[in-house]
């Protein structure tokens, strides 16, 4: 994969990308409609894959929040076509990486030495490169480390890279501009948090103590000494990401304890620590043939407040569900319900939330889920197809839904597609009040 030797960093170089970008988008636009009036039985499909290939090649170009944005978006496949999904999706472990000169500056700011000077060796190509940094090899005293560097700049071009995407995503996803603006607001402030590698740090090791007894699981030691704010110095994990594990026909019983060890990894950090590794796109697990998953990657953690949790579980209730006498209060809680809603709103907004909740919350029903079964994913895409046209609800003079539910949607979603890509059964634990 070809180099960067520059990653435009100014306000002014990245919305010129974005403006060409943009020429670029509506030249395929002109296309299509050229093709349509030919032959008036055109699909998108053509133009779904140019504009992504256009989209995503700009985006890598500019690294960071705009293309982690992308790789959100990739993960949520019930938004997006499947030519972005496809292409987006990219961003996860293979975007373009820097040039050996960039990674040496960076090291040079950061500790006054460069990679060959602080460790025995160091590999010239990075070995994975996603959105906000890419990762190289490195030895010293016989042990192995992975060396994470955050690509230049990323951090100061957070708050303009998003409003630069707006646009794109309202106007390509369809998107409801005041859940948009919300949605905006927490990614801001988990990606400001992403591209703070020190916090980064603290986190893993908190996560990582808190979670090393669960079975089936392991983590990378991570070194302070050889950290910094733009650097991360880690053991190196070997194990296969999700597509190169499956290409090599593992065992039932290796995807069923790597199944079961991903549900018990979120099932204790949502519910006994309240923190959770809120970023489950595949990209940040290794999986090995002895059914044993490796976690390499807490830059996005969700802290859950108290109140939030306790009204968000109680939905997981199916008895719930059907009163709406203690239904309605917990969807005020979580602002999915206003005081201003009429009731004919409130009708049609309580009658999508259970169809909602008891399609999402299916696998709480049970002791045990089949996330082998492809039936539900499809009802759940076809449920979110159908939901997205309703036009109350994309006219809404409100947001609805906590901006918190927003990474704990996404948590689950993301977790639900690993567990339905290693097509595997588990038992579903949950806490004992949700029983």
């Amino acid at each position: 994969m070809k180099e960067q030797t520059r990653i435009p960093v100014g306000k002014v170089s990245r919305a010129a990308r974005f403006v060409k970008t943009g020429a670029k988008v509506g030249g395929n636009y002109v296309k299509h409609y050229g093709r349509k009036m030919l032959d008036p039985s055109t699909s998108r499909e053509q133009l779904d894959q140019d504009n992504a290939a256009d989209i995503y090649d700009s985006l890598s170009e500019l690294k960071g929040s705009a293309l982690k944005v992308a790789q959100m978006l990739a993960m949520d496949k019930n938004l997006l076509p499947t030519a972005y999904q496809d292409k987006f999706a990219m961003s996860q472990y293979s975007a373009p990486p820097l040039s050996f000169p960039l990674v040496v500056k960076t090291f040079k700011q950061h500790f006054g030495k460069s990679p060959d000077d602080l460790f025995d060796s160091f590999t010239k190509n990075a070995v994975n490169a996603a959105s906000i940094g890419q990762v190289h090899q490195a030895t010293l005293n016989g042990e192995k480390l992975a060396v994470k560097i955050q690509y230049p700049g990323v951090a100061e071009s957070v708050k303009s890279d998003l409003k630069l995407v707006k646009p794109f995503a309202m106007r390509l996803f369809g998107l409801n501009e005041k859940e948009l603006d919300q949605y905006m607001g927490e990614v801001e402030g988990k990606l400001l948090e992403e591209t703070d590698y020190e916090l980064e740090v603290k986190r893993s090791v908190n996560i990582t103590d808190e979670c090393c007894d669960i079975p089936n699981l392991f983590f990378p030691k991570y070194y302070k000494e050889m950290s910094s704010s733009r650097v991360i110095t880690m053991d190196w994990l070997d194990g296969f990401h999700i597509k190169e594990f499956l290409s090599k026909n593992p065992s039932e019983e290796a995807r069923t304890a790597i199944g079961q060890a991903l549900w018990d990894f979120y099932h204790h950090q949502i519910h006994n620590l309240k923190v959770v590794h809120a970023d489950p796109h595949p990209g940040n697990f290794l999986m090995r043939l002895d059914g044993t998953l490796g976690v390499i990657d807490f830059g996005c953690v969700k802290e859950i407040p108290e109140d939030f949790y306790d009204a968000y579980f109680k939905l997981m209730s199916a008895d719930l569900i059907i009163n709406d006498e203690e239904l309605v209060p917990v969807l005020f809680n979580l602002q999915f319900l206003y005081d201003d809603d009429t009731e004919k709103e409130k009708a049609l907004y309580v009658s999508i939330f259970k169809e909602m909740t008891m399609m999402l919350g299916k696998p709480f029903h049970s002791d045990s889920f089949d996330f082998a079964d492809n039936t539900y994913f499809e009802q759940i895409y076809k449920l979110s197809e159908r939901i997205s046209k309703i036009k109350e609800l994309r006219n809404s003079k409100h947001p609805r839904g906590s901006k918190h539910g927003l990474y704990i949607n996404r948590t689950y979603f993301g977790l639900y597609q690993l567990l339905n890509m290693l097509q595997v059964k588990i038992n579903t634990t949950k806490p004992d009040w949700l029983h």
